[in-house]
């Protein structure tokens, strides 16, 4: 379903700057609760990204995080300090390097997941019926949006 595509609207406009406020709030806090795991939010997003059952390419997690591979080179080092990543060697390729989740990186990952997946406190104290209907707001929102950060 093609969504109509024109100037933004006063409406739209204060959505936007609702959800950017919203998601500054839950920042702040997930950045606290984080800290108590030792990472960073951007720390915390690559776990995300990394599939415990596949290795993830360095530059495919480039690209999930919207970041340009030097970054994630500086990402991976503290991870894999940490214990929580590998690098190795690519399969089919041995100059490409992917990432693999040891059994630890595993069991913080789920933990970040769960961390990730907690709504804010604005969102949660909502009716169910308003926190259906702005979840299928914003699936419609999204609907043609290609999706490059997986869950």
């Amino acid at each position: 379903m093609a969504i109509a595509t024109g100037p933004a609207t006063a409406a739209a406009r204060e959505a936007w700057e609702l959800l950017f406020r919203l998601a500054k709030a839950k920042h702040g806090v997930l950045a606290t609760r984080l800290a108590g795991l030792d990472l960073t939010t951007v720390q915390a997003h690559a776990l995300r990204i990394l599939d415990p059952e596949r290795p993830l390419a360095m530059s495919e997690l480039a690209d999930a995080l919207y970041c340009h591979a030097s970054n994630v080179t500086g990402i991976v080092d503290r991870l894999e300090s940490r214990g929580l990543v590998e690098r190795r060697p690519g399969a089919g390729d041995r100059r490409v390097k992917t990432l693999v989740l040891t059994p630890e990186g595993a069991e913080v990952r789920a933990q970040v997941v769960t961390l990730l997946s907690e709504p804010p406190a604005a969102i949660a104290r909502l009716p169910e019926p308003d926190q259906l209907a702005l979840r299928d707001l914003l699936r419609r929102a999204l609907a043609d949006e290609p999706t490059t950060v997986r869950p």
